[in-house]
């Protein structure tokens, strides 16, 4: 007999649903504005190099990668990382996203403060992920031996919910990186308006990844209350 979890499947499943059609969303965009060139053929690392220098950040390397669409910057080794469809193109999608990762070394280097707040969250929020589940396992069975331990139910929901504060925290760290890269293009004199808003498409799209990764681990975060709440309450009863 298969058990059906209509817990996941009312609340969590829509929004999983809504983050795969937005990841797709996200490799459509990118496609259809790669065949959008950049007049002045500057490639994703050039446009990063150019920035990086304008902006004092000589010491931060420009390195490419493997895969698609795994552009990210590292604080720790001050390395922004390009995939190579970012890399070598000349295209405003790859010189868009190109800029927003040096929006990040940007942020890093001024000292934005949801960036630090973020960083500084990781190995909290990587060790909470990982004592969530457990803890609210260990909690419902240990619920049977006496009421009061369904306290440890909670904790591990407490620390299911520091994921969901990593995402928020995140969110102002991707839109400000995005609106520094625009600024920082459109500033440049290199770039048309029409070349800008290509770029401006990829990044609006990238980021509702990021608004539909935090409504997966909100919608998760209220299943796992209920789950709990549902299971302290029989045992109340």
């Amino acid at each position: 007999m298969f058990y059906i979890d209509w817990t996941y499947i009312i609340i969590v499943l829509p929004f999983v649903i809504l983050s795969l059609v937005i990841s797709g969303n996200v490799k459509l965009t990118f496609s259809r504005y790669s065949r959008t060139k950049a007049e002045c053929g500057m490639t994703g690392r050039e446009v990063a190099r150019a920035i990086l220098n304008a902006n004092g950040l000589t010491d931060v390397q420009v390195v490419s990668i493997g895969g698609s669409l795994t552009d990210h910057y590292d604080p720790r080794t001050k390395i922004v990382s390009l995939s190579e469809d970012v890399y070598n193109s000349s295209s405003m999608a790859a010189i868009g996203v190109a800029a927003h990762e040096c929006g990040h070394a940007i942020q890093h280097a001024k000292g934005y403060a949801p960036l630090k707040l973020r960083n500084k969250m990781i190995p909290v929020t990587n060790f909470g992920a990982k004592l969530a589940i457990p803890l609210i396992i260990a909690g419902i069975f240990l619920s049977y031996l006496g009421e009061y331990f369904a306290i440890v139910a909670y904790v591990g929901v407490g620390c299911f919910a520091l994921s969901a504060l990593f995402q928020l925290v995140t969110l102002p760290v991707e839109f400000n990186a995005s609106s520094r890269a625009l600024a920082i293009l459109d500033n440049s004199g290199n770039f048309s308006q029409k070349e800008l808003r290509a770029s401006k498409r990829v990044l609006s799209a990238a980021a509702l990844t990021y608004v539909a990764a935090l409504a997966v681990t909100l919608a998760q975060l209220l299943r796992l209350l209920i789950i709990v709440l549902s299971h302290v309450k029989r045992k109340d009863d």
